[in-house]
């Protein structure tokens, strides 16, 4: 079973760890800035740290479902390599969005690129699954046939 999983496994621990990354970014933005908790408005620096860092933890239990999801039922392989395209994406998101409030868009639109290629991918290993489990019907074999 483990290798199926060895990929995605090694891939959640990467966005994991990138995740920490962002947090410990918020800290030293903190104290950079002299920005107490709970306060969260200060200097446009600041804040563009802050809701880099704060948007990125928002999508990415929605990355880690789909990155299972497709390389459980898809590929495993593939899902890892998009996932690994992800973190990438977020990486030059966060930077960007540091740098400038207009250089987080093109990464954000490539990281949202990547999310729907993975609920497609999802979709449709889900969907062979039920056709052929339930119904017995493989998509796949009609397809090589």
């Amino acid at each position: 079973m483990l290798d199926q999983i060895h990929w995605l496994a090694a891939v959640t621990v990467l966005g994991v760890l990138e995740q920490a990354y962002f947090f410990l970014q918020v800290i030293y933005a903190r104290r950079l800035f002299g920005i107490s908790p709970p306060k969260i408005s200060g200097p446009p620096e600041f804040e563009r740290i802050f809701r880099a860092q704060v948007n990125s933890s928002e999508y990415f239990p929605i990355f880690l479902a789909l990155l299972w999801q497709a390389g459980l039922f898809f590929h495993q392989g593939l899902a890892a390599a998009l996932g690994v395209l992800y973190l990438c994406a977020r990486y030059c998101y966060f930077m960007g969005y540091k740098a400038s409030s207009s250089e987080r868009l093109a990464p954000i639109y490539f990281s949202a690129g990547v999310l729907w290629i993975l609920i497609a991918l999802s979709a449709l290993g889900i969907l062979h699954f039920f056709l052929s489990h339930y119904v017995g019907l493989n998509i796949l074999q009609l397809l090589t046939a």
